[in-house]
């Protein structure tokens, strides 16, 4: 099974979030399940480098601009395809930011342009390797198909929704320069609130649509979480199916992570404990010390924690806090930080610390609102951090709740509370820190979320029979 996967970043290259790790990660995952899968990536500086020695296997005499060719080969494990455009991705930083924190003015070019190419790709080939399945990632990659319809058709598509608060939205005066037909600016195309939307054409025109987890499937059939697409998720409801995204469980690997002191059961934590508490100055505490790895964005209900943030203090935890964002958010955790000497935060990202974070801290903190899918409690659970999480999405389906009957059952791996607000969030975190006081309990929580499965097998597992389906059906 040949697949071509669509997307905008790509873990380890270039990433800004949860579906770099996902577009990353699966091609290795599925190749036990006999799926041959190629990567198409924008050639953004990072990505450019890291593929030197690359074969050009299409070129195009004008990519919305000027020039350009697909060059193929081989980095990071992944078997890539790069666009090689400067006119349109040779720019430093965030793949999608200008130096001035704002979208880049032609990001709708730019990424019709991915989905050009990787239409192109998917009727001609790349260097005689033929996909028989084209799968999108996200807005980015949405106008697949409506190019496919221009070029004649070509192979079976998928739409992966990793989150459909990005619509890839634009107004309608720039139908000519995004090559689309004006004939499909309707309710059944890409028209979208009398505007264009990269992620409603790939919603309407895609044969099959994921999302990253089961609850979010359904969520997104509602107006809380549709974002205004919830009745176009209605409609598709038949071709929508929602896949629990996994992790990287070699790079997130408690007794083999080179970023911290490698251990494999809870005693082996404290060492880590200790170490994290030196490096950011925190002083020794009795209560728990929980963390918090994230975009700093009202999405992430982060601004719930400072009105809860009181009762973890009073029983003696810590709060030790990495992440960049809403400036208002990164000001507001500054604040806390200064005026009391048991809350640390760095703002900024850096993937080792990140690690350090979680193996060293009792339980991470995940109060989004909304969350599609979420890693970081997954990274929680793997590191025997246990998640304090938002019933919502894939928190939802990854986190067995500490309920008295789950506690009862020896089965519970973390601590969700509804609805997300700050009473909420209050109450889950005095919950927690009863249930640090119990050692005996407590040593069964860490055990049960180290156990619990996070890795891609059986993801890929369904990923593989919905390809195979959909061949099938061609």
């Amino acid at each position: 099974m040949r697949v071509l996967s669509i997307a905008s970043e790509c873990a380890p290259l270039v990433k800004t979030g949860g579906l770099a790790d996902v577009a990353g990660a699966l091609p290795a995952a599925l190749r036990a399940e006999g799926v041959q899968m190629r990567t198409l990536l924008p050639g953004y500086p990072a990505v450019a480098a890291a593929l030197q020695d690359g074969a050009e296997v299409a070129h195009f005499d004008d990519l919305f601009g000027a020039p350009a060719r697909v060059m193929a080969g081989q980095a990071a494990g992944l078997d890539l395809l790069m666009i090689d455009a400067p006119h349109l991705f040779a720019r430093p930083g965030n793949p999608y930011l200008g130096p001035d924190g704002r979208d880049w003015p032609d990001n709708p070019e730019r990424f019709a342009a991915l989905s050009w190419v990787g239409a192109h790709l998917g009727v001609h080939g790349a260097g005689g390797w033929h996909p028989q399945v084209l799968h999108g990632h996200d807005w980015q990659a949405g106008f697949v198909t409506e190019y496919l319809r221009q070029m004649g058709g070509g192979p079976a598509t998928v739409l992966t929704i990793h989150n459909i608060a990005f619509t890839g939205s634009t107004d309608a005066g720039r139908m000519h320069s995004l090559r689309l037909d004006p004939g499909r600016f309707t309710v059944d195309g890409y028209e979208f609130y009398g505007g264009i939307s990269a992620l409603k054409a790939g919603l309407m025109g895609a044969e099959a649509l994921t999302t990253v987890s089961p609850t979010y499937a359904e969520e997104l059939m509602t107006p809380e979480y549709g974002m205004g697409l919830d009745g176009v998720m209605r409609y598709r409801r038949e071709a929508l199916t929602g896949i629990l995204n996994g992790i990287d469980t070699d790079a997130w690997n408690p007794a083999t992570d080179p970023a911290i002191q490698p251990f494999d059961s809870l005693a082996g934590k404290a060492a880590n404990k200790a170490a994290l508490r030196a490096e950011m100055g925190l002083p020794d505490a009795d209560g728990p010390l929980c963390t918090i790895v994230s975009r700093m964005t009202h999405q992430k209900g982060l601004d719930l924690v400072p009105e809860a943030l009181p009762v973890l203090l009073d029983h003696g935890g810590q709060l030790a806090l990495l992440g960049s964002g809403d400036p208002g958010l990164e000001y507001a955790f500054r604040a806390l930080a200064e005026h009391n000497p048991h809350v640390a935060v760095r703002i900024g990202y850096d993937e080792a610390l990140s690690h350090r974070l979680i193996a060293g801290a009792d339980a991470i903190l995940v109060p989004s609102r909304f969350e599609p899918c979420g890693l970081t409690q997954m990274y929680g659970l793997r590191y025997g951090t246990v998640p304090v999480v938002g019933l919502t999405g894939g928190l939802a389906d990854t986190v067995i709740n500490a309920s008295p009957a789950a506690l009862a059952r020896g089965v519970a791996t973390g601590i969700q509370f509804s609805p997300v607000t700050a009473d909420a969030l209050r109450g889950a975190l005095a919950r927690l820190c009863l249930l640090y006081k119990d050692a005996e309990t407590w040593s069964r929580l860490v055990a049960n979320a180290m156990a619990h499965p996070v890795g891609w097998d059986q993801s890929a597992r369904a990923y593989a029979a919905l390809y195979a389906g959909l061949a099938t059906q061609r």
